[in-house]
């Protein structure tokens, strides 16, 4: 026990944030820059679409149209991130008060960080609906599907924060604050070089792995279509959101509204949470619609009939002609076998004097065997004309069997 107490009083009561933040790849013209924050975007993005294919080909949908999916989404949410962070934090690109001071250079740099998860997940939408039109399913259900690997991807690309030593929180004494190098331009002015910060990043990637497996327990239980898991995601995002979003410190837009300034992203949490709210409970109003598809109106996948029915139907159409055929012959040998065998009994008896017959036949008067050898000839004439009747063209199954 008091060894464990020893390490724990070893352990750094801290976060330290790394020095490194990417490496360089010597190119024949100069080197090619790879930053840490872009590889965690591009994890996290990697394991998004890993999750959101396990669930999307459960659906029954068609082979590949994920992947026609995502070349609309991933383009169009990246480009939707970057213009809302420019919008939500201007400062650095228009200048303060839009003075003409910043660097509009700045605005497509991306490795640099700045990326907006509500413009992403706006104009990732839009991408994904162009997508789903091309490929003939609901931009509802591939929502409903891509809802946990979209709160998985964020979760994922928040440690991107963490390599670029940015958005992090205020002031705190806590044993999980946060190192921030005291020469990084992110550190706060006037404040302590030792100083401890909130880990914000480190807050709202738990918040939202917790999220991913809320959305899935939940999904298994209720199997929610028409994008009420996907209202569902932003209810839980943004209800994380708006208290992370209160901690941190770094400069952003701010909005009065009903007497209170904030942050615009905290805002901006509340009022979609506050309409995501309101869209799940109305689409939970009114029932599941049957059927249930994942396909568009007509581009649901036909019910072709293939080769391999027809020969069967045949075979079943020749079945008739075949039995009568079948039974035909064995009513033709059986009745050629009786008959065989009863003259040859009878002509066997008819050579035979009475006290010398076989010893298994018992010796009957000449009047019965008279009867009988007449009776056997009248039934071999009557099995000969039933044998040439069922062979006759024309003649059915019926007119072989023995009556």
């Amino acid at each position: 026990m008091q060894s464990l107490l020893h390490v724990a009083a070893m352990a750094p009561m801290s976060i330290p944030s790394p020095s490194w933040s990417g490496f360089d790849i010597p190119l024949p013209w100069g080197t090619l820059r790879i930053h840490a924050y872009a590889l965690c975007i591009l994890l996290g993005i990697i394991l998004g679409l890993w999750l959101t294919a396990v669930r999307w080909k459960r659906r029954g949908t068609p082979e590949g149209s994920l992947w026609d999916i995502a070349i609309w989404a991933i383009p169009f949410g990246i480009v939707g991130g970057r213009l809302y962070h420019v919008i939500s934090s201007p400062d650095a690109y228009f200048g303060p008060g839009f003075n003409g001071t910043g660097d509009l250079s700045l605005i497509p740099q991306i490795w640099r960080g700045g990326l907006g998860i509500w413009g992403a997940v706006v104009l990732g939408v839009v991408g994904a609906w162009l997508g789903c039109r091309r490929s003939g399913v609901k931009l509802t259900a591939f929502l409903d599907a891509a809802a946990p690997g979209l709160l998985l991807a964020q979760a994922i690309g928040r440690w991107g924060n963490w390599f670029n030593q940015e958005l992090f929180g205020g002031p705190t004494t806590l044993p999980w604050g946060l190192q921030i190098d005291p020469n990084s331009p992110n550190f706060p002015a006037g404040m302590p070089s030792d100083t401890l910060f909130h880990p914000t990043f480190l807050y709202e990637s738990l918040w939202n792995i917790v999220g991913v497996v809320v959305l899935l327990v939940l999904d298994r239980r209720f199997h929610f279509r028409r994008g009420r898991l996907f209202w569902l995601y932003a209810i839980y995002y943004t209800l994380g959101r708006v208290w992370i979003e209160a901690l941190r410190i770094d400069d952003a837009e701010q909005i009065n509204l009903f007497g209170i300034t904030t942050r615009l992203n905290v805002w901006t949490s509340i009022f979609v949470f506050v309409a995501a709210l309101i869209i799940f409970i109305a689409l939970s109003l009114r029932g599941r619609p049957e059927p249930d598809t994942a396909y568009l109106p007509g581009r649901e996948p036909s019910a072709v009939t293939t080769d391999e029915d027809e020969p069967a139907a045949n075979s079943n159409a020749d079945e008739p002609t075949a039995a009568t055929e079948t039974d035909s012959t064995i009513v033709t040998d059986a009745k050629a076998h009786d008959t065989d065998g009863s003259v040859s009994d009878t002509g066997a008896h008819g050579n035979l004097r009475n006290n010398q017959s076989d010893l298994g036949h018992t010796a009957e008067p000449t009047e019965t065997a008279e009867e009988s050898h007449a009776g056997v000839t009248s039934d071999s004439g009557s099995a000969s004309t039933e044998t040439t009747a069922s062979s006759a063209p024309g003649s059915g199954p019926e007119a072989g069997r023995t009556k």
